[in-house]
């Protein structure tokens, strides 16, 4: 189990293919996928090929989604990482948590030790990150961790408001 982050109450590590039960659980859920441009999984077979052609391959690049789960109690909440988008040629900041999870404050916390992990560890130049125009939870995380507001778009079909956060030279 590789370990990325560990933030105050959450442990991010990368996905094997054994956790494609909990892709599921979260990409199955309407109320998740709500406001993203993915079709609803309904078998673990789905998942795991969610996870061998789109997750597990950006683990080579030090980026990837990571899954999230509670400190206190090893609760499986969601993911949240960076993935390397090739059609605009940037670095994604995601996050996506099981309504169990959410105002709980998750997002937020893994979001933004992410954006800091990214920026600094990995030193990025930049990380951008899209929501949904109607999705007023995602954009707030936005706000709230430091990242500053670029435009609306449209986006992979979708309408969205874009951020992007800039490592400063030191």
């Amino acid at each position: 189990m590789n370990i990325i982050l560990k933030t105050p109450r959450l442990i991010l590590r990368e996905f094997t293919e054994a956790d494609a039960s909990l892709v599921l659980q979260l990409n199955s859920l309407p109320e998740v996928l709500k406001y993203v441009h993915e079709p609803r999984l309904e078998t673990e077979e789905e998942a795991r090929q969610i996870l061998v052609n789109i997750i597990l391959p950006q683990y080579r690049n030090k980026l990837g989604r990571w899954a999230t789960f509670t400190k206190e109690n090893n609760e499986f909440v969601g993911w949240c990482g960076l993935k390397y988008v090739a059609e605009s040629d940037e670095i994604d900041l995601g996050y996506r948590f099981l309504p169990a999870a959410w105002g709980k404050g998750y997002a937020t916390e893994s979001a933004d030790h992410t954006l800091e992990y990214g920026l600094h560890k990995l030193k990025l130049k930049s990380i951008t990150a899209r929501a949904h125009v109607e999705n007023l939870a995602s954009l707030k995380v936005l706000e709230k961790i430091g990242m500053s507001w670029v435009n609306d778009e449209i986006f992979d079909g979708c309408p969205v408001r874009t951020f992007i956060s800039e490592r400063q030279a030191k």
